[in-house]
């Protein structure tokens, strides 16, 4: 996005006005819309919205611009549930993997291109198997074993090797490893996964050979937020894709990594650009 833009996202108990006094709010800053999205759920009566304003047209700065829309949001209810971006600030990722590449070569190939606005600014890996092509892109990589027994120091290092550079989204690119609930309540709103459409069907090891002997006929995948609820997280992006009575187990893995690969990548964009507001388990996405 070439041009600087403040986003202001949020939720709160619907009612008559709220989007006068927002606009009001913008309009009295001479601030200039660009964007604006709502949505209304008539099962839990709240109201959700994404305001984009071009950042040139404010007279104050992302800071000033959050102190002020505070006395906002504390009017309409929306406290904790409200926040202003700022598109001149760089977005950071953290990765997450294991074995498995091609969620992570997707990844460093759209930020290599300029398709994906972000800093990667580090991959940890549970193995040291994509070393190689993380350095190639001039990112470090990190390798922590983690022992078959207690993991909890294993996890402890992971902990303090993202932290160190508070990144915007910490991404679970196929990383095998359940993340524990400390980790999840830390990084909460920030971490996100991605999974196979088979869950919970075809529970376990070798998932594509198990649907290939049920004959689906639709395989996909899911982006969701990381909660201690395994693969059980607000949800991001879905998409599947057609596979038929002629695909062989190689056919429905190498179509199962495409369609992980692009739903990763939509998920992680919509999240950095401050398109997914979440609600319970439930996501908003503008």
């Amino acid at each position: 996005m070439s041009e600087r833009r403040y986003v202001i996202t949020f939720g709160c108990p619907d009612r008559t006005g709220i989007v006068a006094r927002v606009s009001s709010f913008l309009a009295d800053a001479g601030g200039w819309i660009v964007e604006a999205a709502y949505h209304t759920d008539p099962d839990t009566g709240w109201f959700f919205t994404r305001q984009v304003v071009r950042a040139d047209s404010m007279p104050y700065s992302a800071d000033e611009l959050r102190a002020r829309f505070a006395e906002v949001a504390r009017a309409l209810s929306a406290e904790s549930n409200w926040r202003v971006d700022d598109t001149g600030e760089r977005r950071r990722a953290v990765l997450l993997v294991s074995k498995e590449g091609h969620c992570l070569y997707d990844l460093l190939g759209r930020v290599a291109s300029g398709e994906l606005d972000v800093d990667i600014s580090a991959v940890i890996g549970n193995h040291d198997s994509l070393a190689g092509i993380t350095r190639a892109h001039g990112i470090p990589f990190h390798h922590v074993r983690f022992p078959s027994g207690d993991k909890a120091a294993a996890f402890a290092e992971v902990r303090k090797l993202v932290d160190e550079h508070d990144p915007h989204a910490i991404v679970l690119a196929r990383f095998m490893q359940i993340l524990p609930p400390d980790l999840c309540a830390a990084w909460t709103g920030r971490a996100l996964n991605i999974h196979h459409s088979f869950l919970p069907s075809f529970v376990g090891a070798r998932p594509y050979h198990q649907a290939h002997r049920r004959g689906v006929k639709l395989i996909g995948a899911t982006c969701h937020y990381v909660t201690a609820d395994l693969d059980a997280g607000p949800i991001i992006e879905q998409d599947v894709i057609r596979v038929d009575h002629g695909d062989t187990v190689p056919d429905l893995v190498r179509k199962g990594r495409d369609i992980e690969k692009v739903t990763l990548a939509r998920g992680l964009r919509w999240h950095l650009e401050g398109r997914v507001l979440v609600h319970g388990n439930r996501t908003v996405v503008f």
